[in-house]
């Protein structure tokens, strides 16, 4: 009866109704209350279950509980949360907008998965009893010390949590922005993925623990597979941020996507192979193919929801694996750097190959120009993080000046080539003539079409001219074909009728323009129906306006710029925390002379490093 009820009420097109939203906070305090409960039994030493489970998973791993039981759950929740949020993705593609957070069973899983991240993070926070969990320790009361990664852990948690109720919020102020990109729901990506960097710095403190009971010394492929679930995983995270341009619906412009994936290989395959040495940026990318791949399948094939491509990553691993063989591997900060250069050229015209056979929108030559210096940038900037991490993990920053001048010159190129990315203005005096013809069948309404662009001289050398139809039950993305100038034709029929929502894409340059060829009549946004007529001619207008279409774009100025801050200040202080953190974690090694040297040539550099201001 709910689901019929569901089915026949409009979905909102602003935040939820506050019943789900209350239910849905009720249901997240009692799991913490839960949680609280258990760890003040266990501190008070009223229950011991943690502490058994955390001795019977930590034996076998040469680790303590308080690292073994944390990294578990993590692991598990963040499969949990990377399920849900493809799904999740592919839902809103397919279906449009959902009732509420408890009408979208992906909801779910996303929810549970962020909450596993932080529950995590608090219990390698209370775990330890009667010692200090590693040299990098914050003491809370005379006798509790807290590893700092599991403070990490769960303060990415906490900060995708966050998420959630703003999520709400802004869908009031703002309506739906049915997009990927919408700011809350980039909190909720970037602290489920960014916690790796939190679970990384608690294996760490798990090695170098003093506690006084010795651990067993853990197998080497059992070391090995969880390093590369940490670090594979990382990659995996960052990969998330591009997952529109994966589904073949990017709302913004194609030029991002090679960046993005510069970026994301800059930082985990660097950070990889600089860490866990010979053969690790190999095998991060195989665990990120394993496990992308088989979510594909899941939301695709199984569920029967439009199916996500994903990077290959296989050119740039080869790229920083081969560069690994070179002297170059003796200065971390320099071999980041070069790695990262090479990742964003040689490794970006490897993945312009792969888009071409497995993406929807497959990048041209009107991509790759900008494209390569923006990636370019990104991958050093990303490389030279990555070698930071690695180096922070290792006990081997740089003296404080150094790696912050380092993140902070990257986060800077980031995000400017980022802002580029963003810039997309829209051109006057564009239109586009739309013959349909009918397609044969029994079915819905499907049709062909042809395409004339006034003028034609607004079309140059364009990265994409689509019919996309979306939010009527699938998708489908036709890439027409150019019969002459500015004329395009169908390659195959698509849906106008129903909930179809069916537009004419245009990208050309920095431009992202579009027209409805057939948008459905909206009650809840009193929008009227745009019919798909035999013949019309339309102008071109910036696509935010239709693919957004639920989005409030009359809202102040002001008040856009004032949430946006507040979401930026979360987010930089979400990166602060973990640099510190992995910083802490370093300085706390080198005050102890816990240097880990890495193998191979970089050995003998390593004491000179120190020696040389590394401390």
């Amino acid at each position: 009866m709910t689901t019929m009820l569901l089915a026949a009420t409009p979905p909102p097109a602003g935040g939820a109704a506050l019943g789900e939203v209350v239910g849905a906070t009720l249901g997240v305090g009692v799991v913490t209350v839960a949680l609280l409960a258990l760890g003040w039994a266990h501190r008070t030493r009223r229950t011991t279950v943690l502490t058994r489970l955390g001795t019977a998973l930590g034996s076998p791993l040469g680790r303590p509980g308080w690292v073994a039981l944390p990294s578990l759950m993590t692991s598990l929740a963040l499969l949990t949360a990377l399920f849900g949020m493809l799904w999740d993705i592919s839902l809103h593609i397919g279906r449009g907008r959902d009732q509420g957070p408890l009408a979208n069973p992906a909801h779910y899983f996303i929810l549970v998965g962020l909450f596993g991240i932080f529950a995590a993070g608090m219990l390698a926070v209370l775990m330890p009893l009667d010692e200090k969990p590693g040299p990098a320790s914050v003491r809370i009361t005379r006798n509790w010390h807290a590893p700092i990664g599991g403070l990490l852990v769960a303060g990415a948690g906490f900060y995708a949590l966050l998420g959630f109720p703003l999520d709400d919020v802004w869908h009031r102020l703002f309506g739906q922005d049915v997009t990927l990109w919408g700011p809350t729901h980039l909190m909720l990506i970037t602290g489920a993925g960014l916690s790796l960097v939190g679970m990384l710095v608690l294996e760490q403190e798990g090695r170098r623990h003093s506690g006084t009971a010795p651990q067993p010394a853990a197998r080497p492929v059992l070391k090995w597979l969880r390093h590369m679930f940490a670090l594979g995983g990382l990659l995996i995270g960052l990969s998330v941020f591009q997952a529109e341009f994966d589904f073949g619906v990017p709302q913004f412009r194609l030029v991002l996507q090679p960046m993005m994936i510069a970026g994301a290989a800059g930082i985990a395959l660097v950070a990889a192979r600089l860490w866990m040495g010979r053969g690790a940026a190999l095998g991060c990318v195989a665990f990120f193919l394993l496990i992308r791949g088989v979510m594909a399948v899941l939301v695709g094939p199984v569920l029967g929801e439009p199916t996500p491509s994903f990077p290959l990553y296989l050119g740039s691993a080869v790229l920083v694996e081969l560069l690994a063989l070179t002297p170059l591997l003796r200065r971390p900060l320099a071999y980041g750097a070069v790695a990262g250069l090479l990742v964003g050229t040689a490794g970006t015209l490897t993945e312009a190959l792969w888009s071409r056979l497995v993406s929807p929108l497959p990048w041209g030559s009107d991509v790759l120009a900008e494209g390569l210096l923006m990636s370019a940038a990104a991958g050093i900037a990303a490389g030279a993080c990555g070698a930071l991490l690695a180096l922070g993990l290792q006990g081997r920053l740089p003296r404080p000046a150094v790696a912050r001048s380092v993140l902070v010159a990257s986060v800077l190129v980031l995000a400017a080539v980022a802002a580029n990315g963003l810039l997309a203005p829209v051109p006057s005096g564009v239109r586009a003539q739309v013959e349909l013809q009918d397609a044969p069948g029994t079915g819905p309404r499907q049709v062909t079409a042809t395409v004339r662009i006034e003028p034609p001289t607004a079309v140059d050398d364009p990265s994409w001219v689509t019919l996309t139809a979306w939010q009527g039950g699938g998708l489908v993305v036709d890439r027409l074909e150019q019969t002459g100038p500015g004329t395009y034709r169908s390659t195959k029929p698509v849906p106008v009728t129903g909930d179809w929502k069916t537009l004419l894409r245009l990208h050309d340059g920095r431009a992202l323009i579009a027209s409805p060829v057939y948008l459905p009549a909206d009650a809840v946004l009193g929008a009227p129906e745009i019919s798909a007529d035999p013949t019309s001619t339309r102008p071109l207008g910036a696509e935010i306006a239709l693919l957004q279409r639920e989005r409030k774009l009359d809202a102040p100025g002001w008040l856009w710029a004032a949430a946006s801050l507040v979401v930026l200040v979360c987010s930089l202080a979400l990166v602060v925390s973990l640099s510190w953190g992995v910083g802490r974690l370093a300085r706390a090694a080198q005050r102890t002379g816990e240097l880990r040297a890495p193998r191979g040539p970089a050995r003998r550099s390593a004491g000179r490093t120190a020696r040389a201001g590394f401390a």
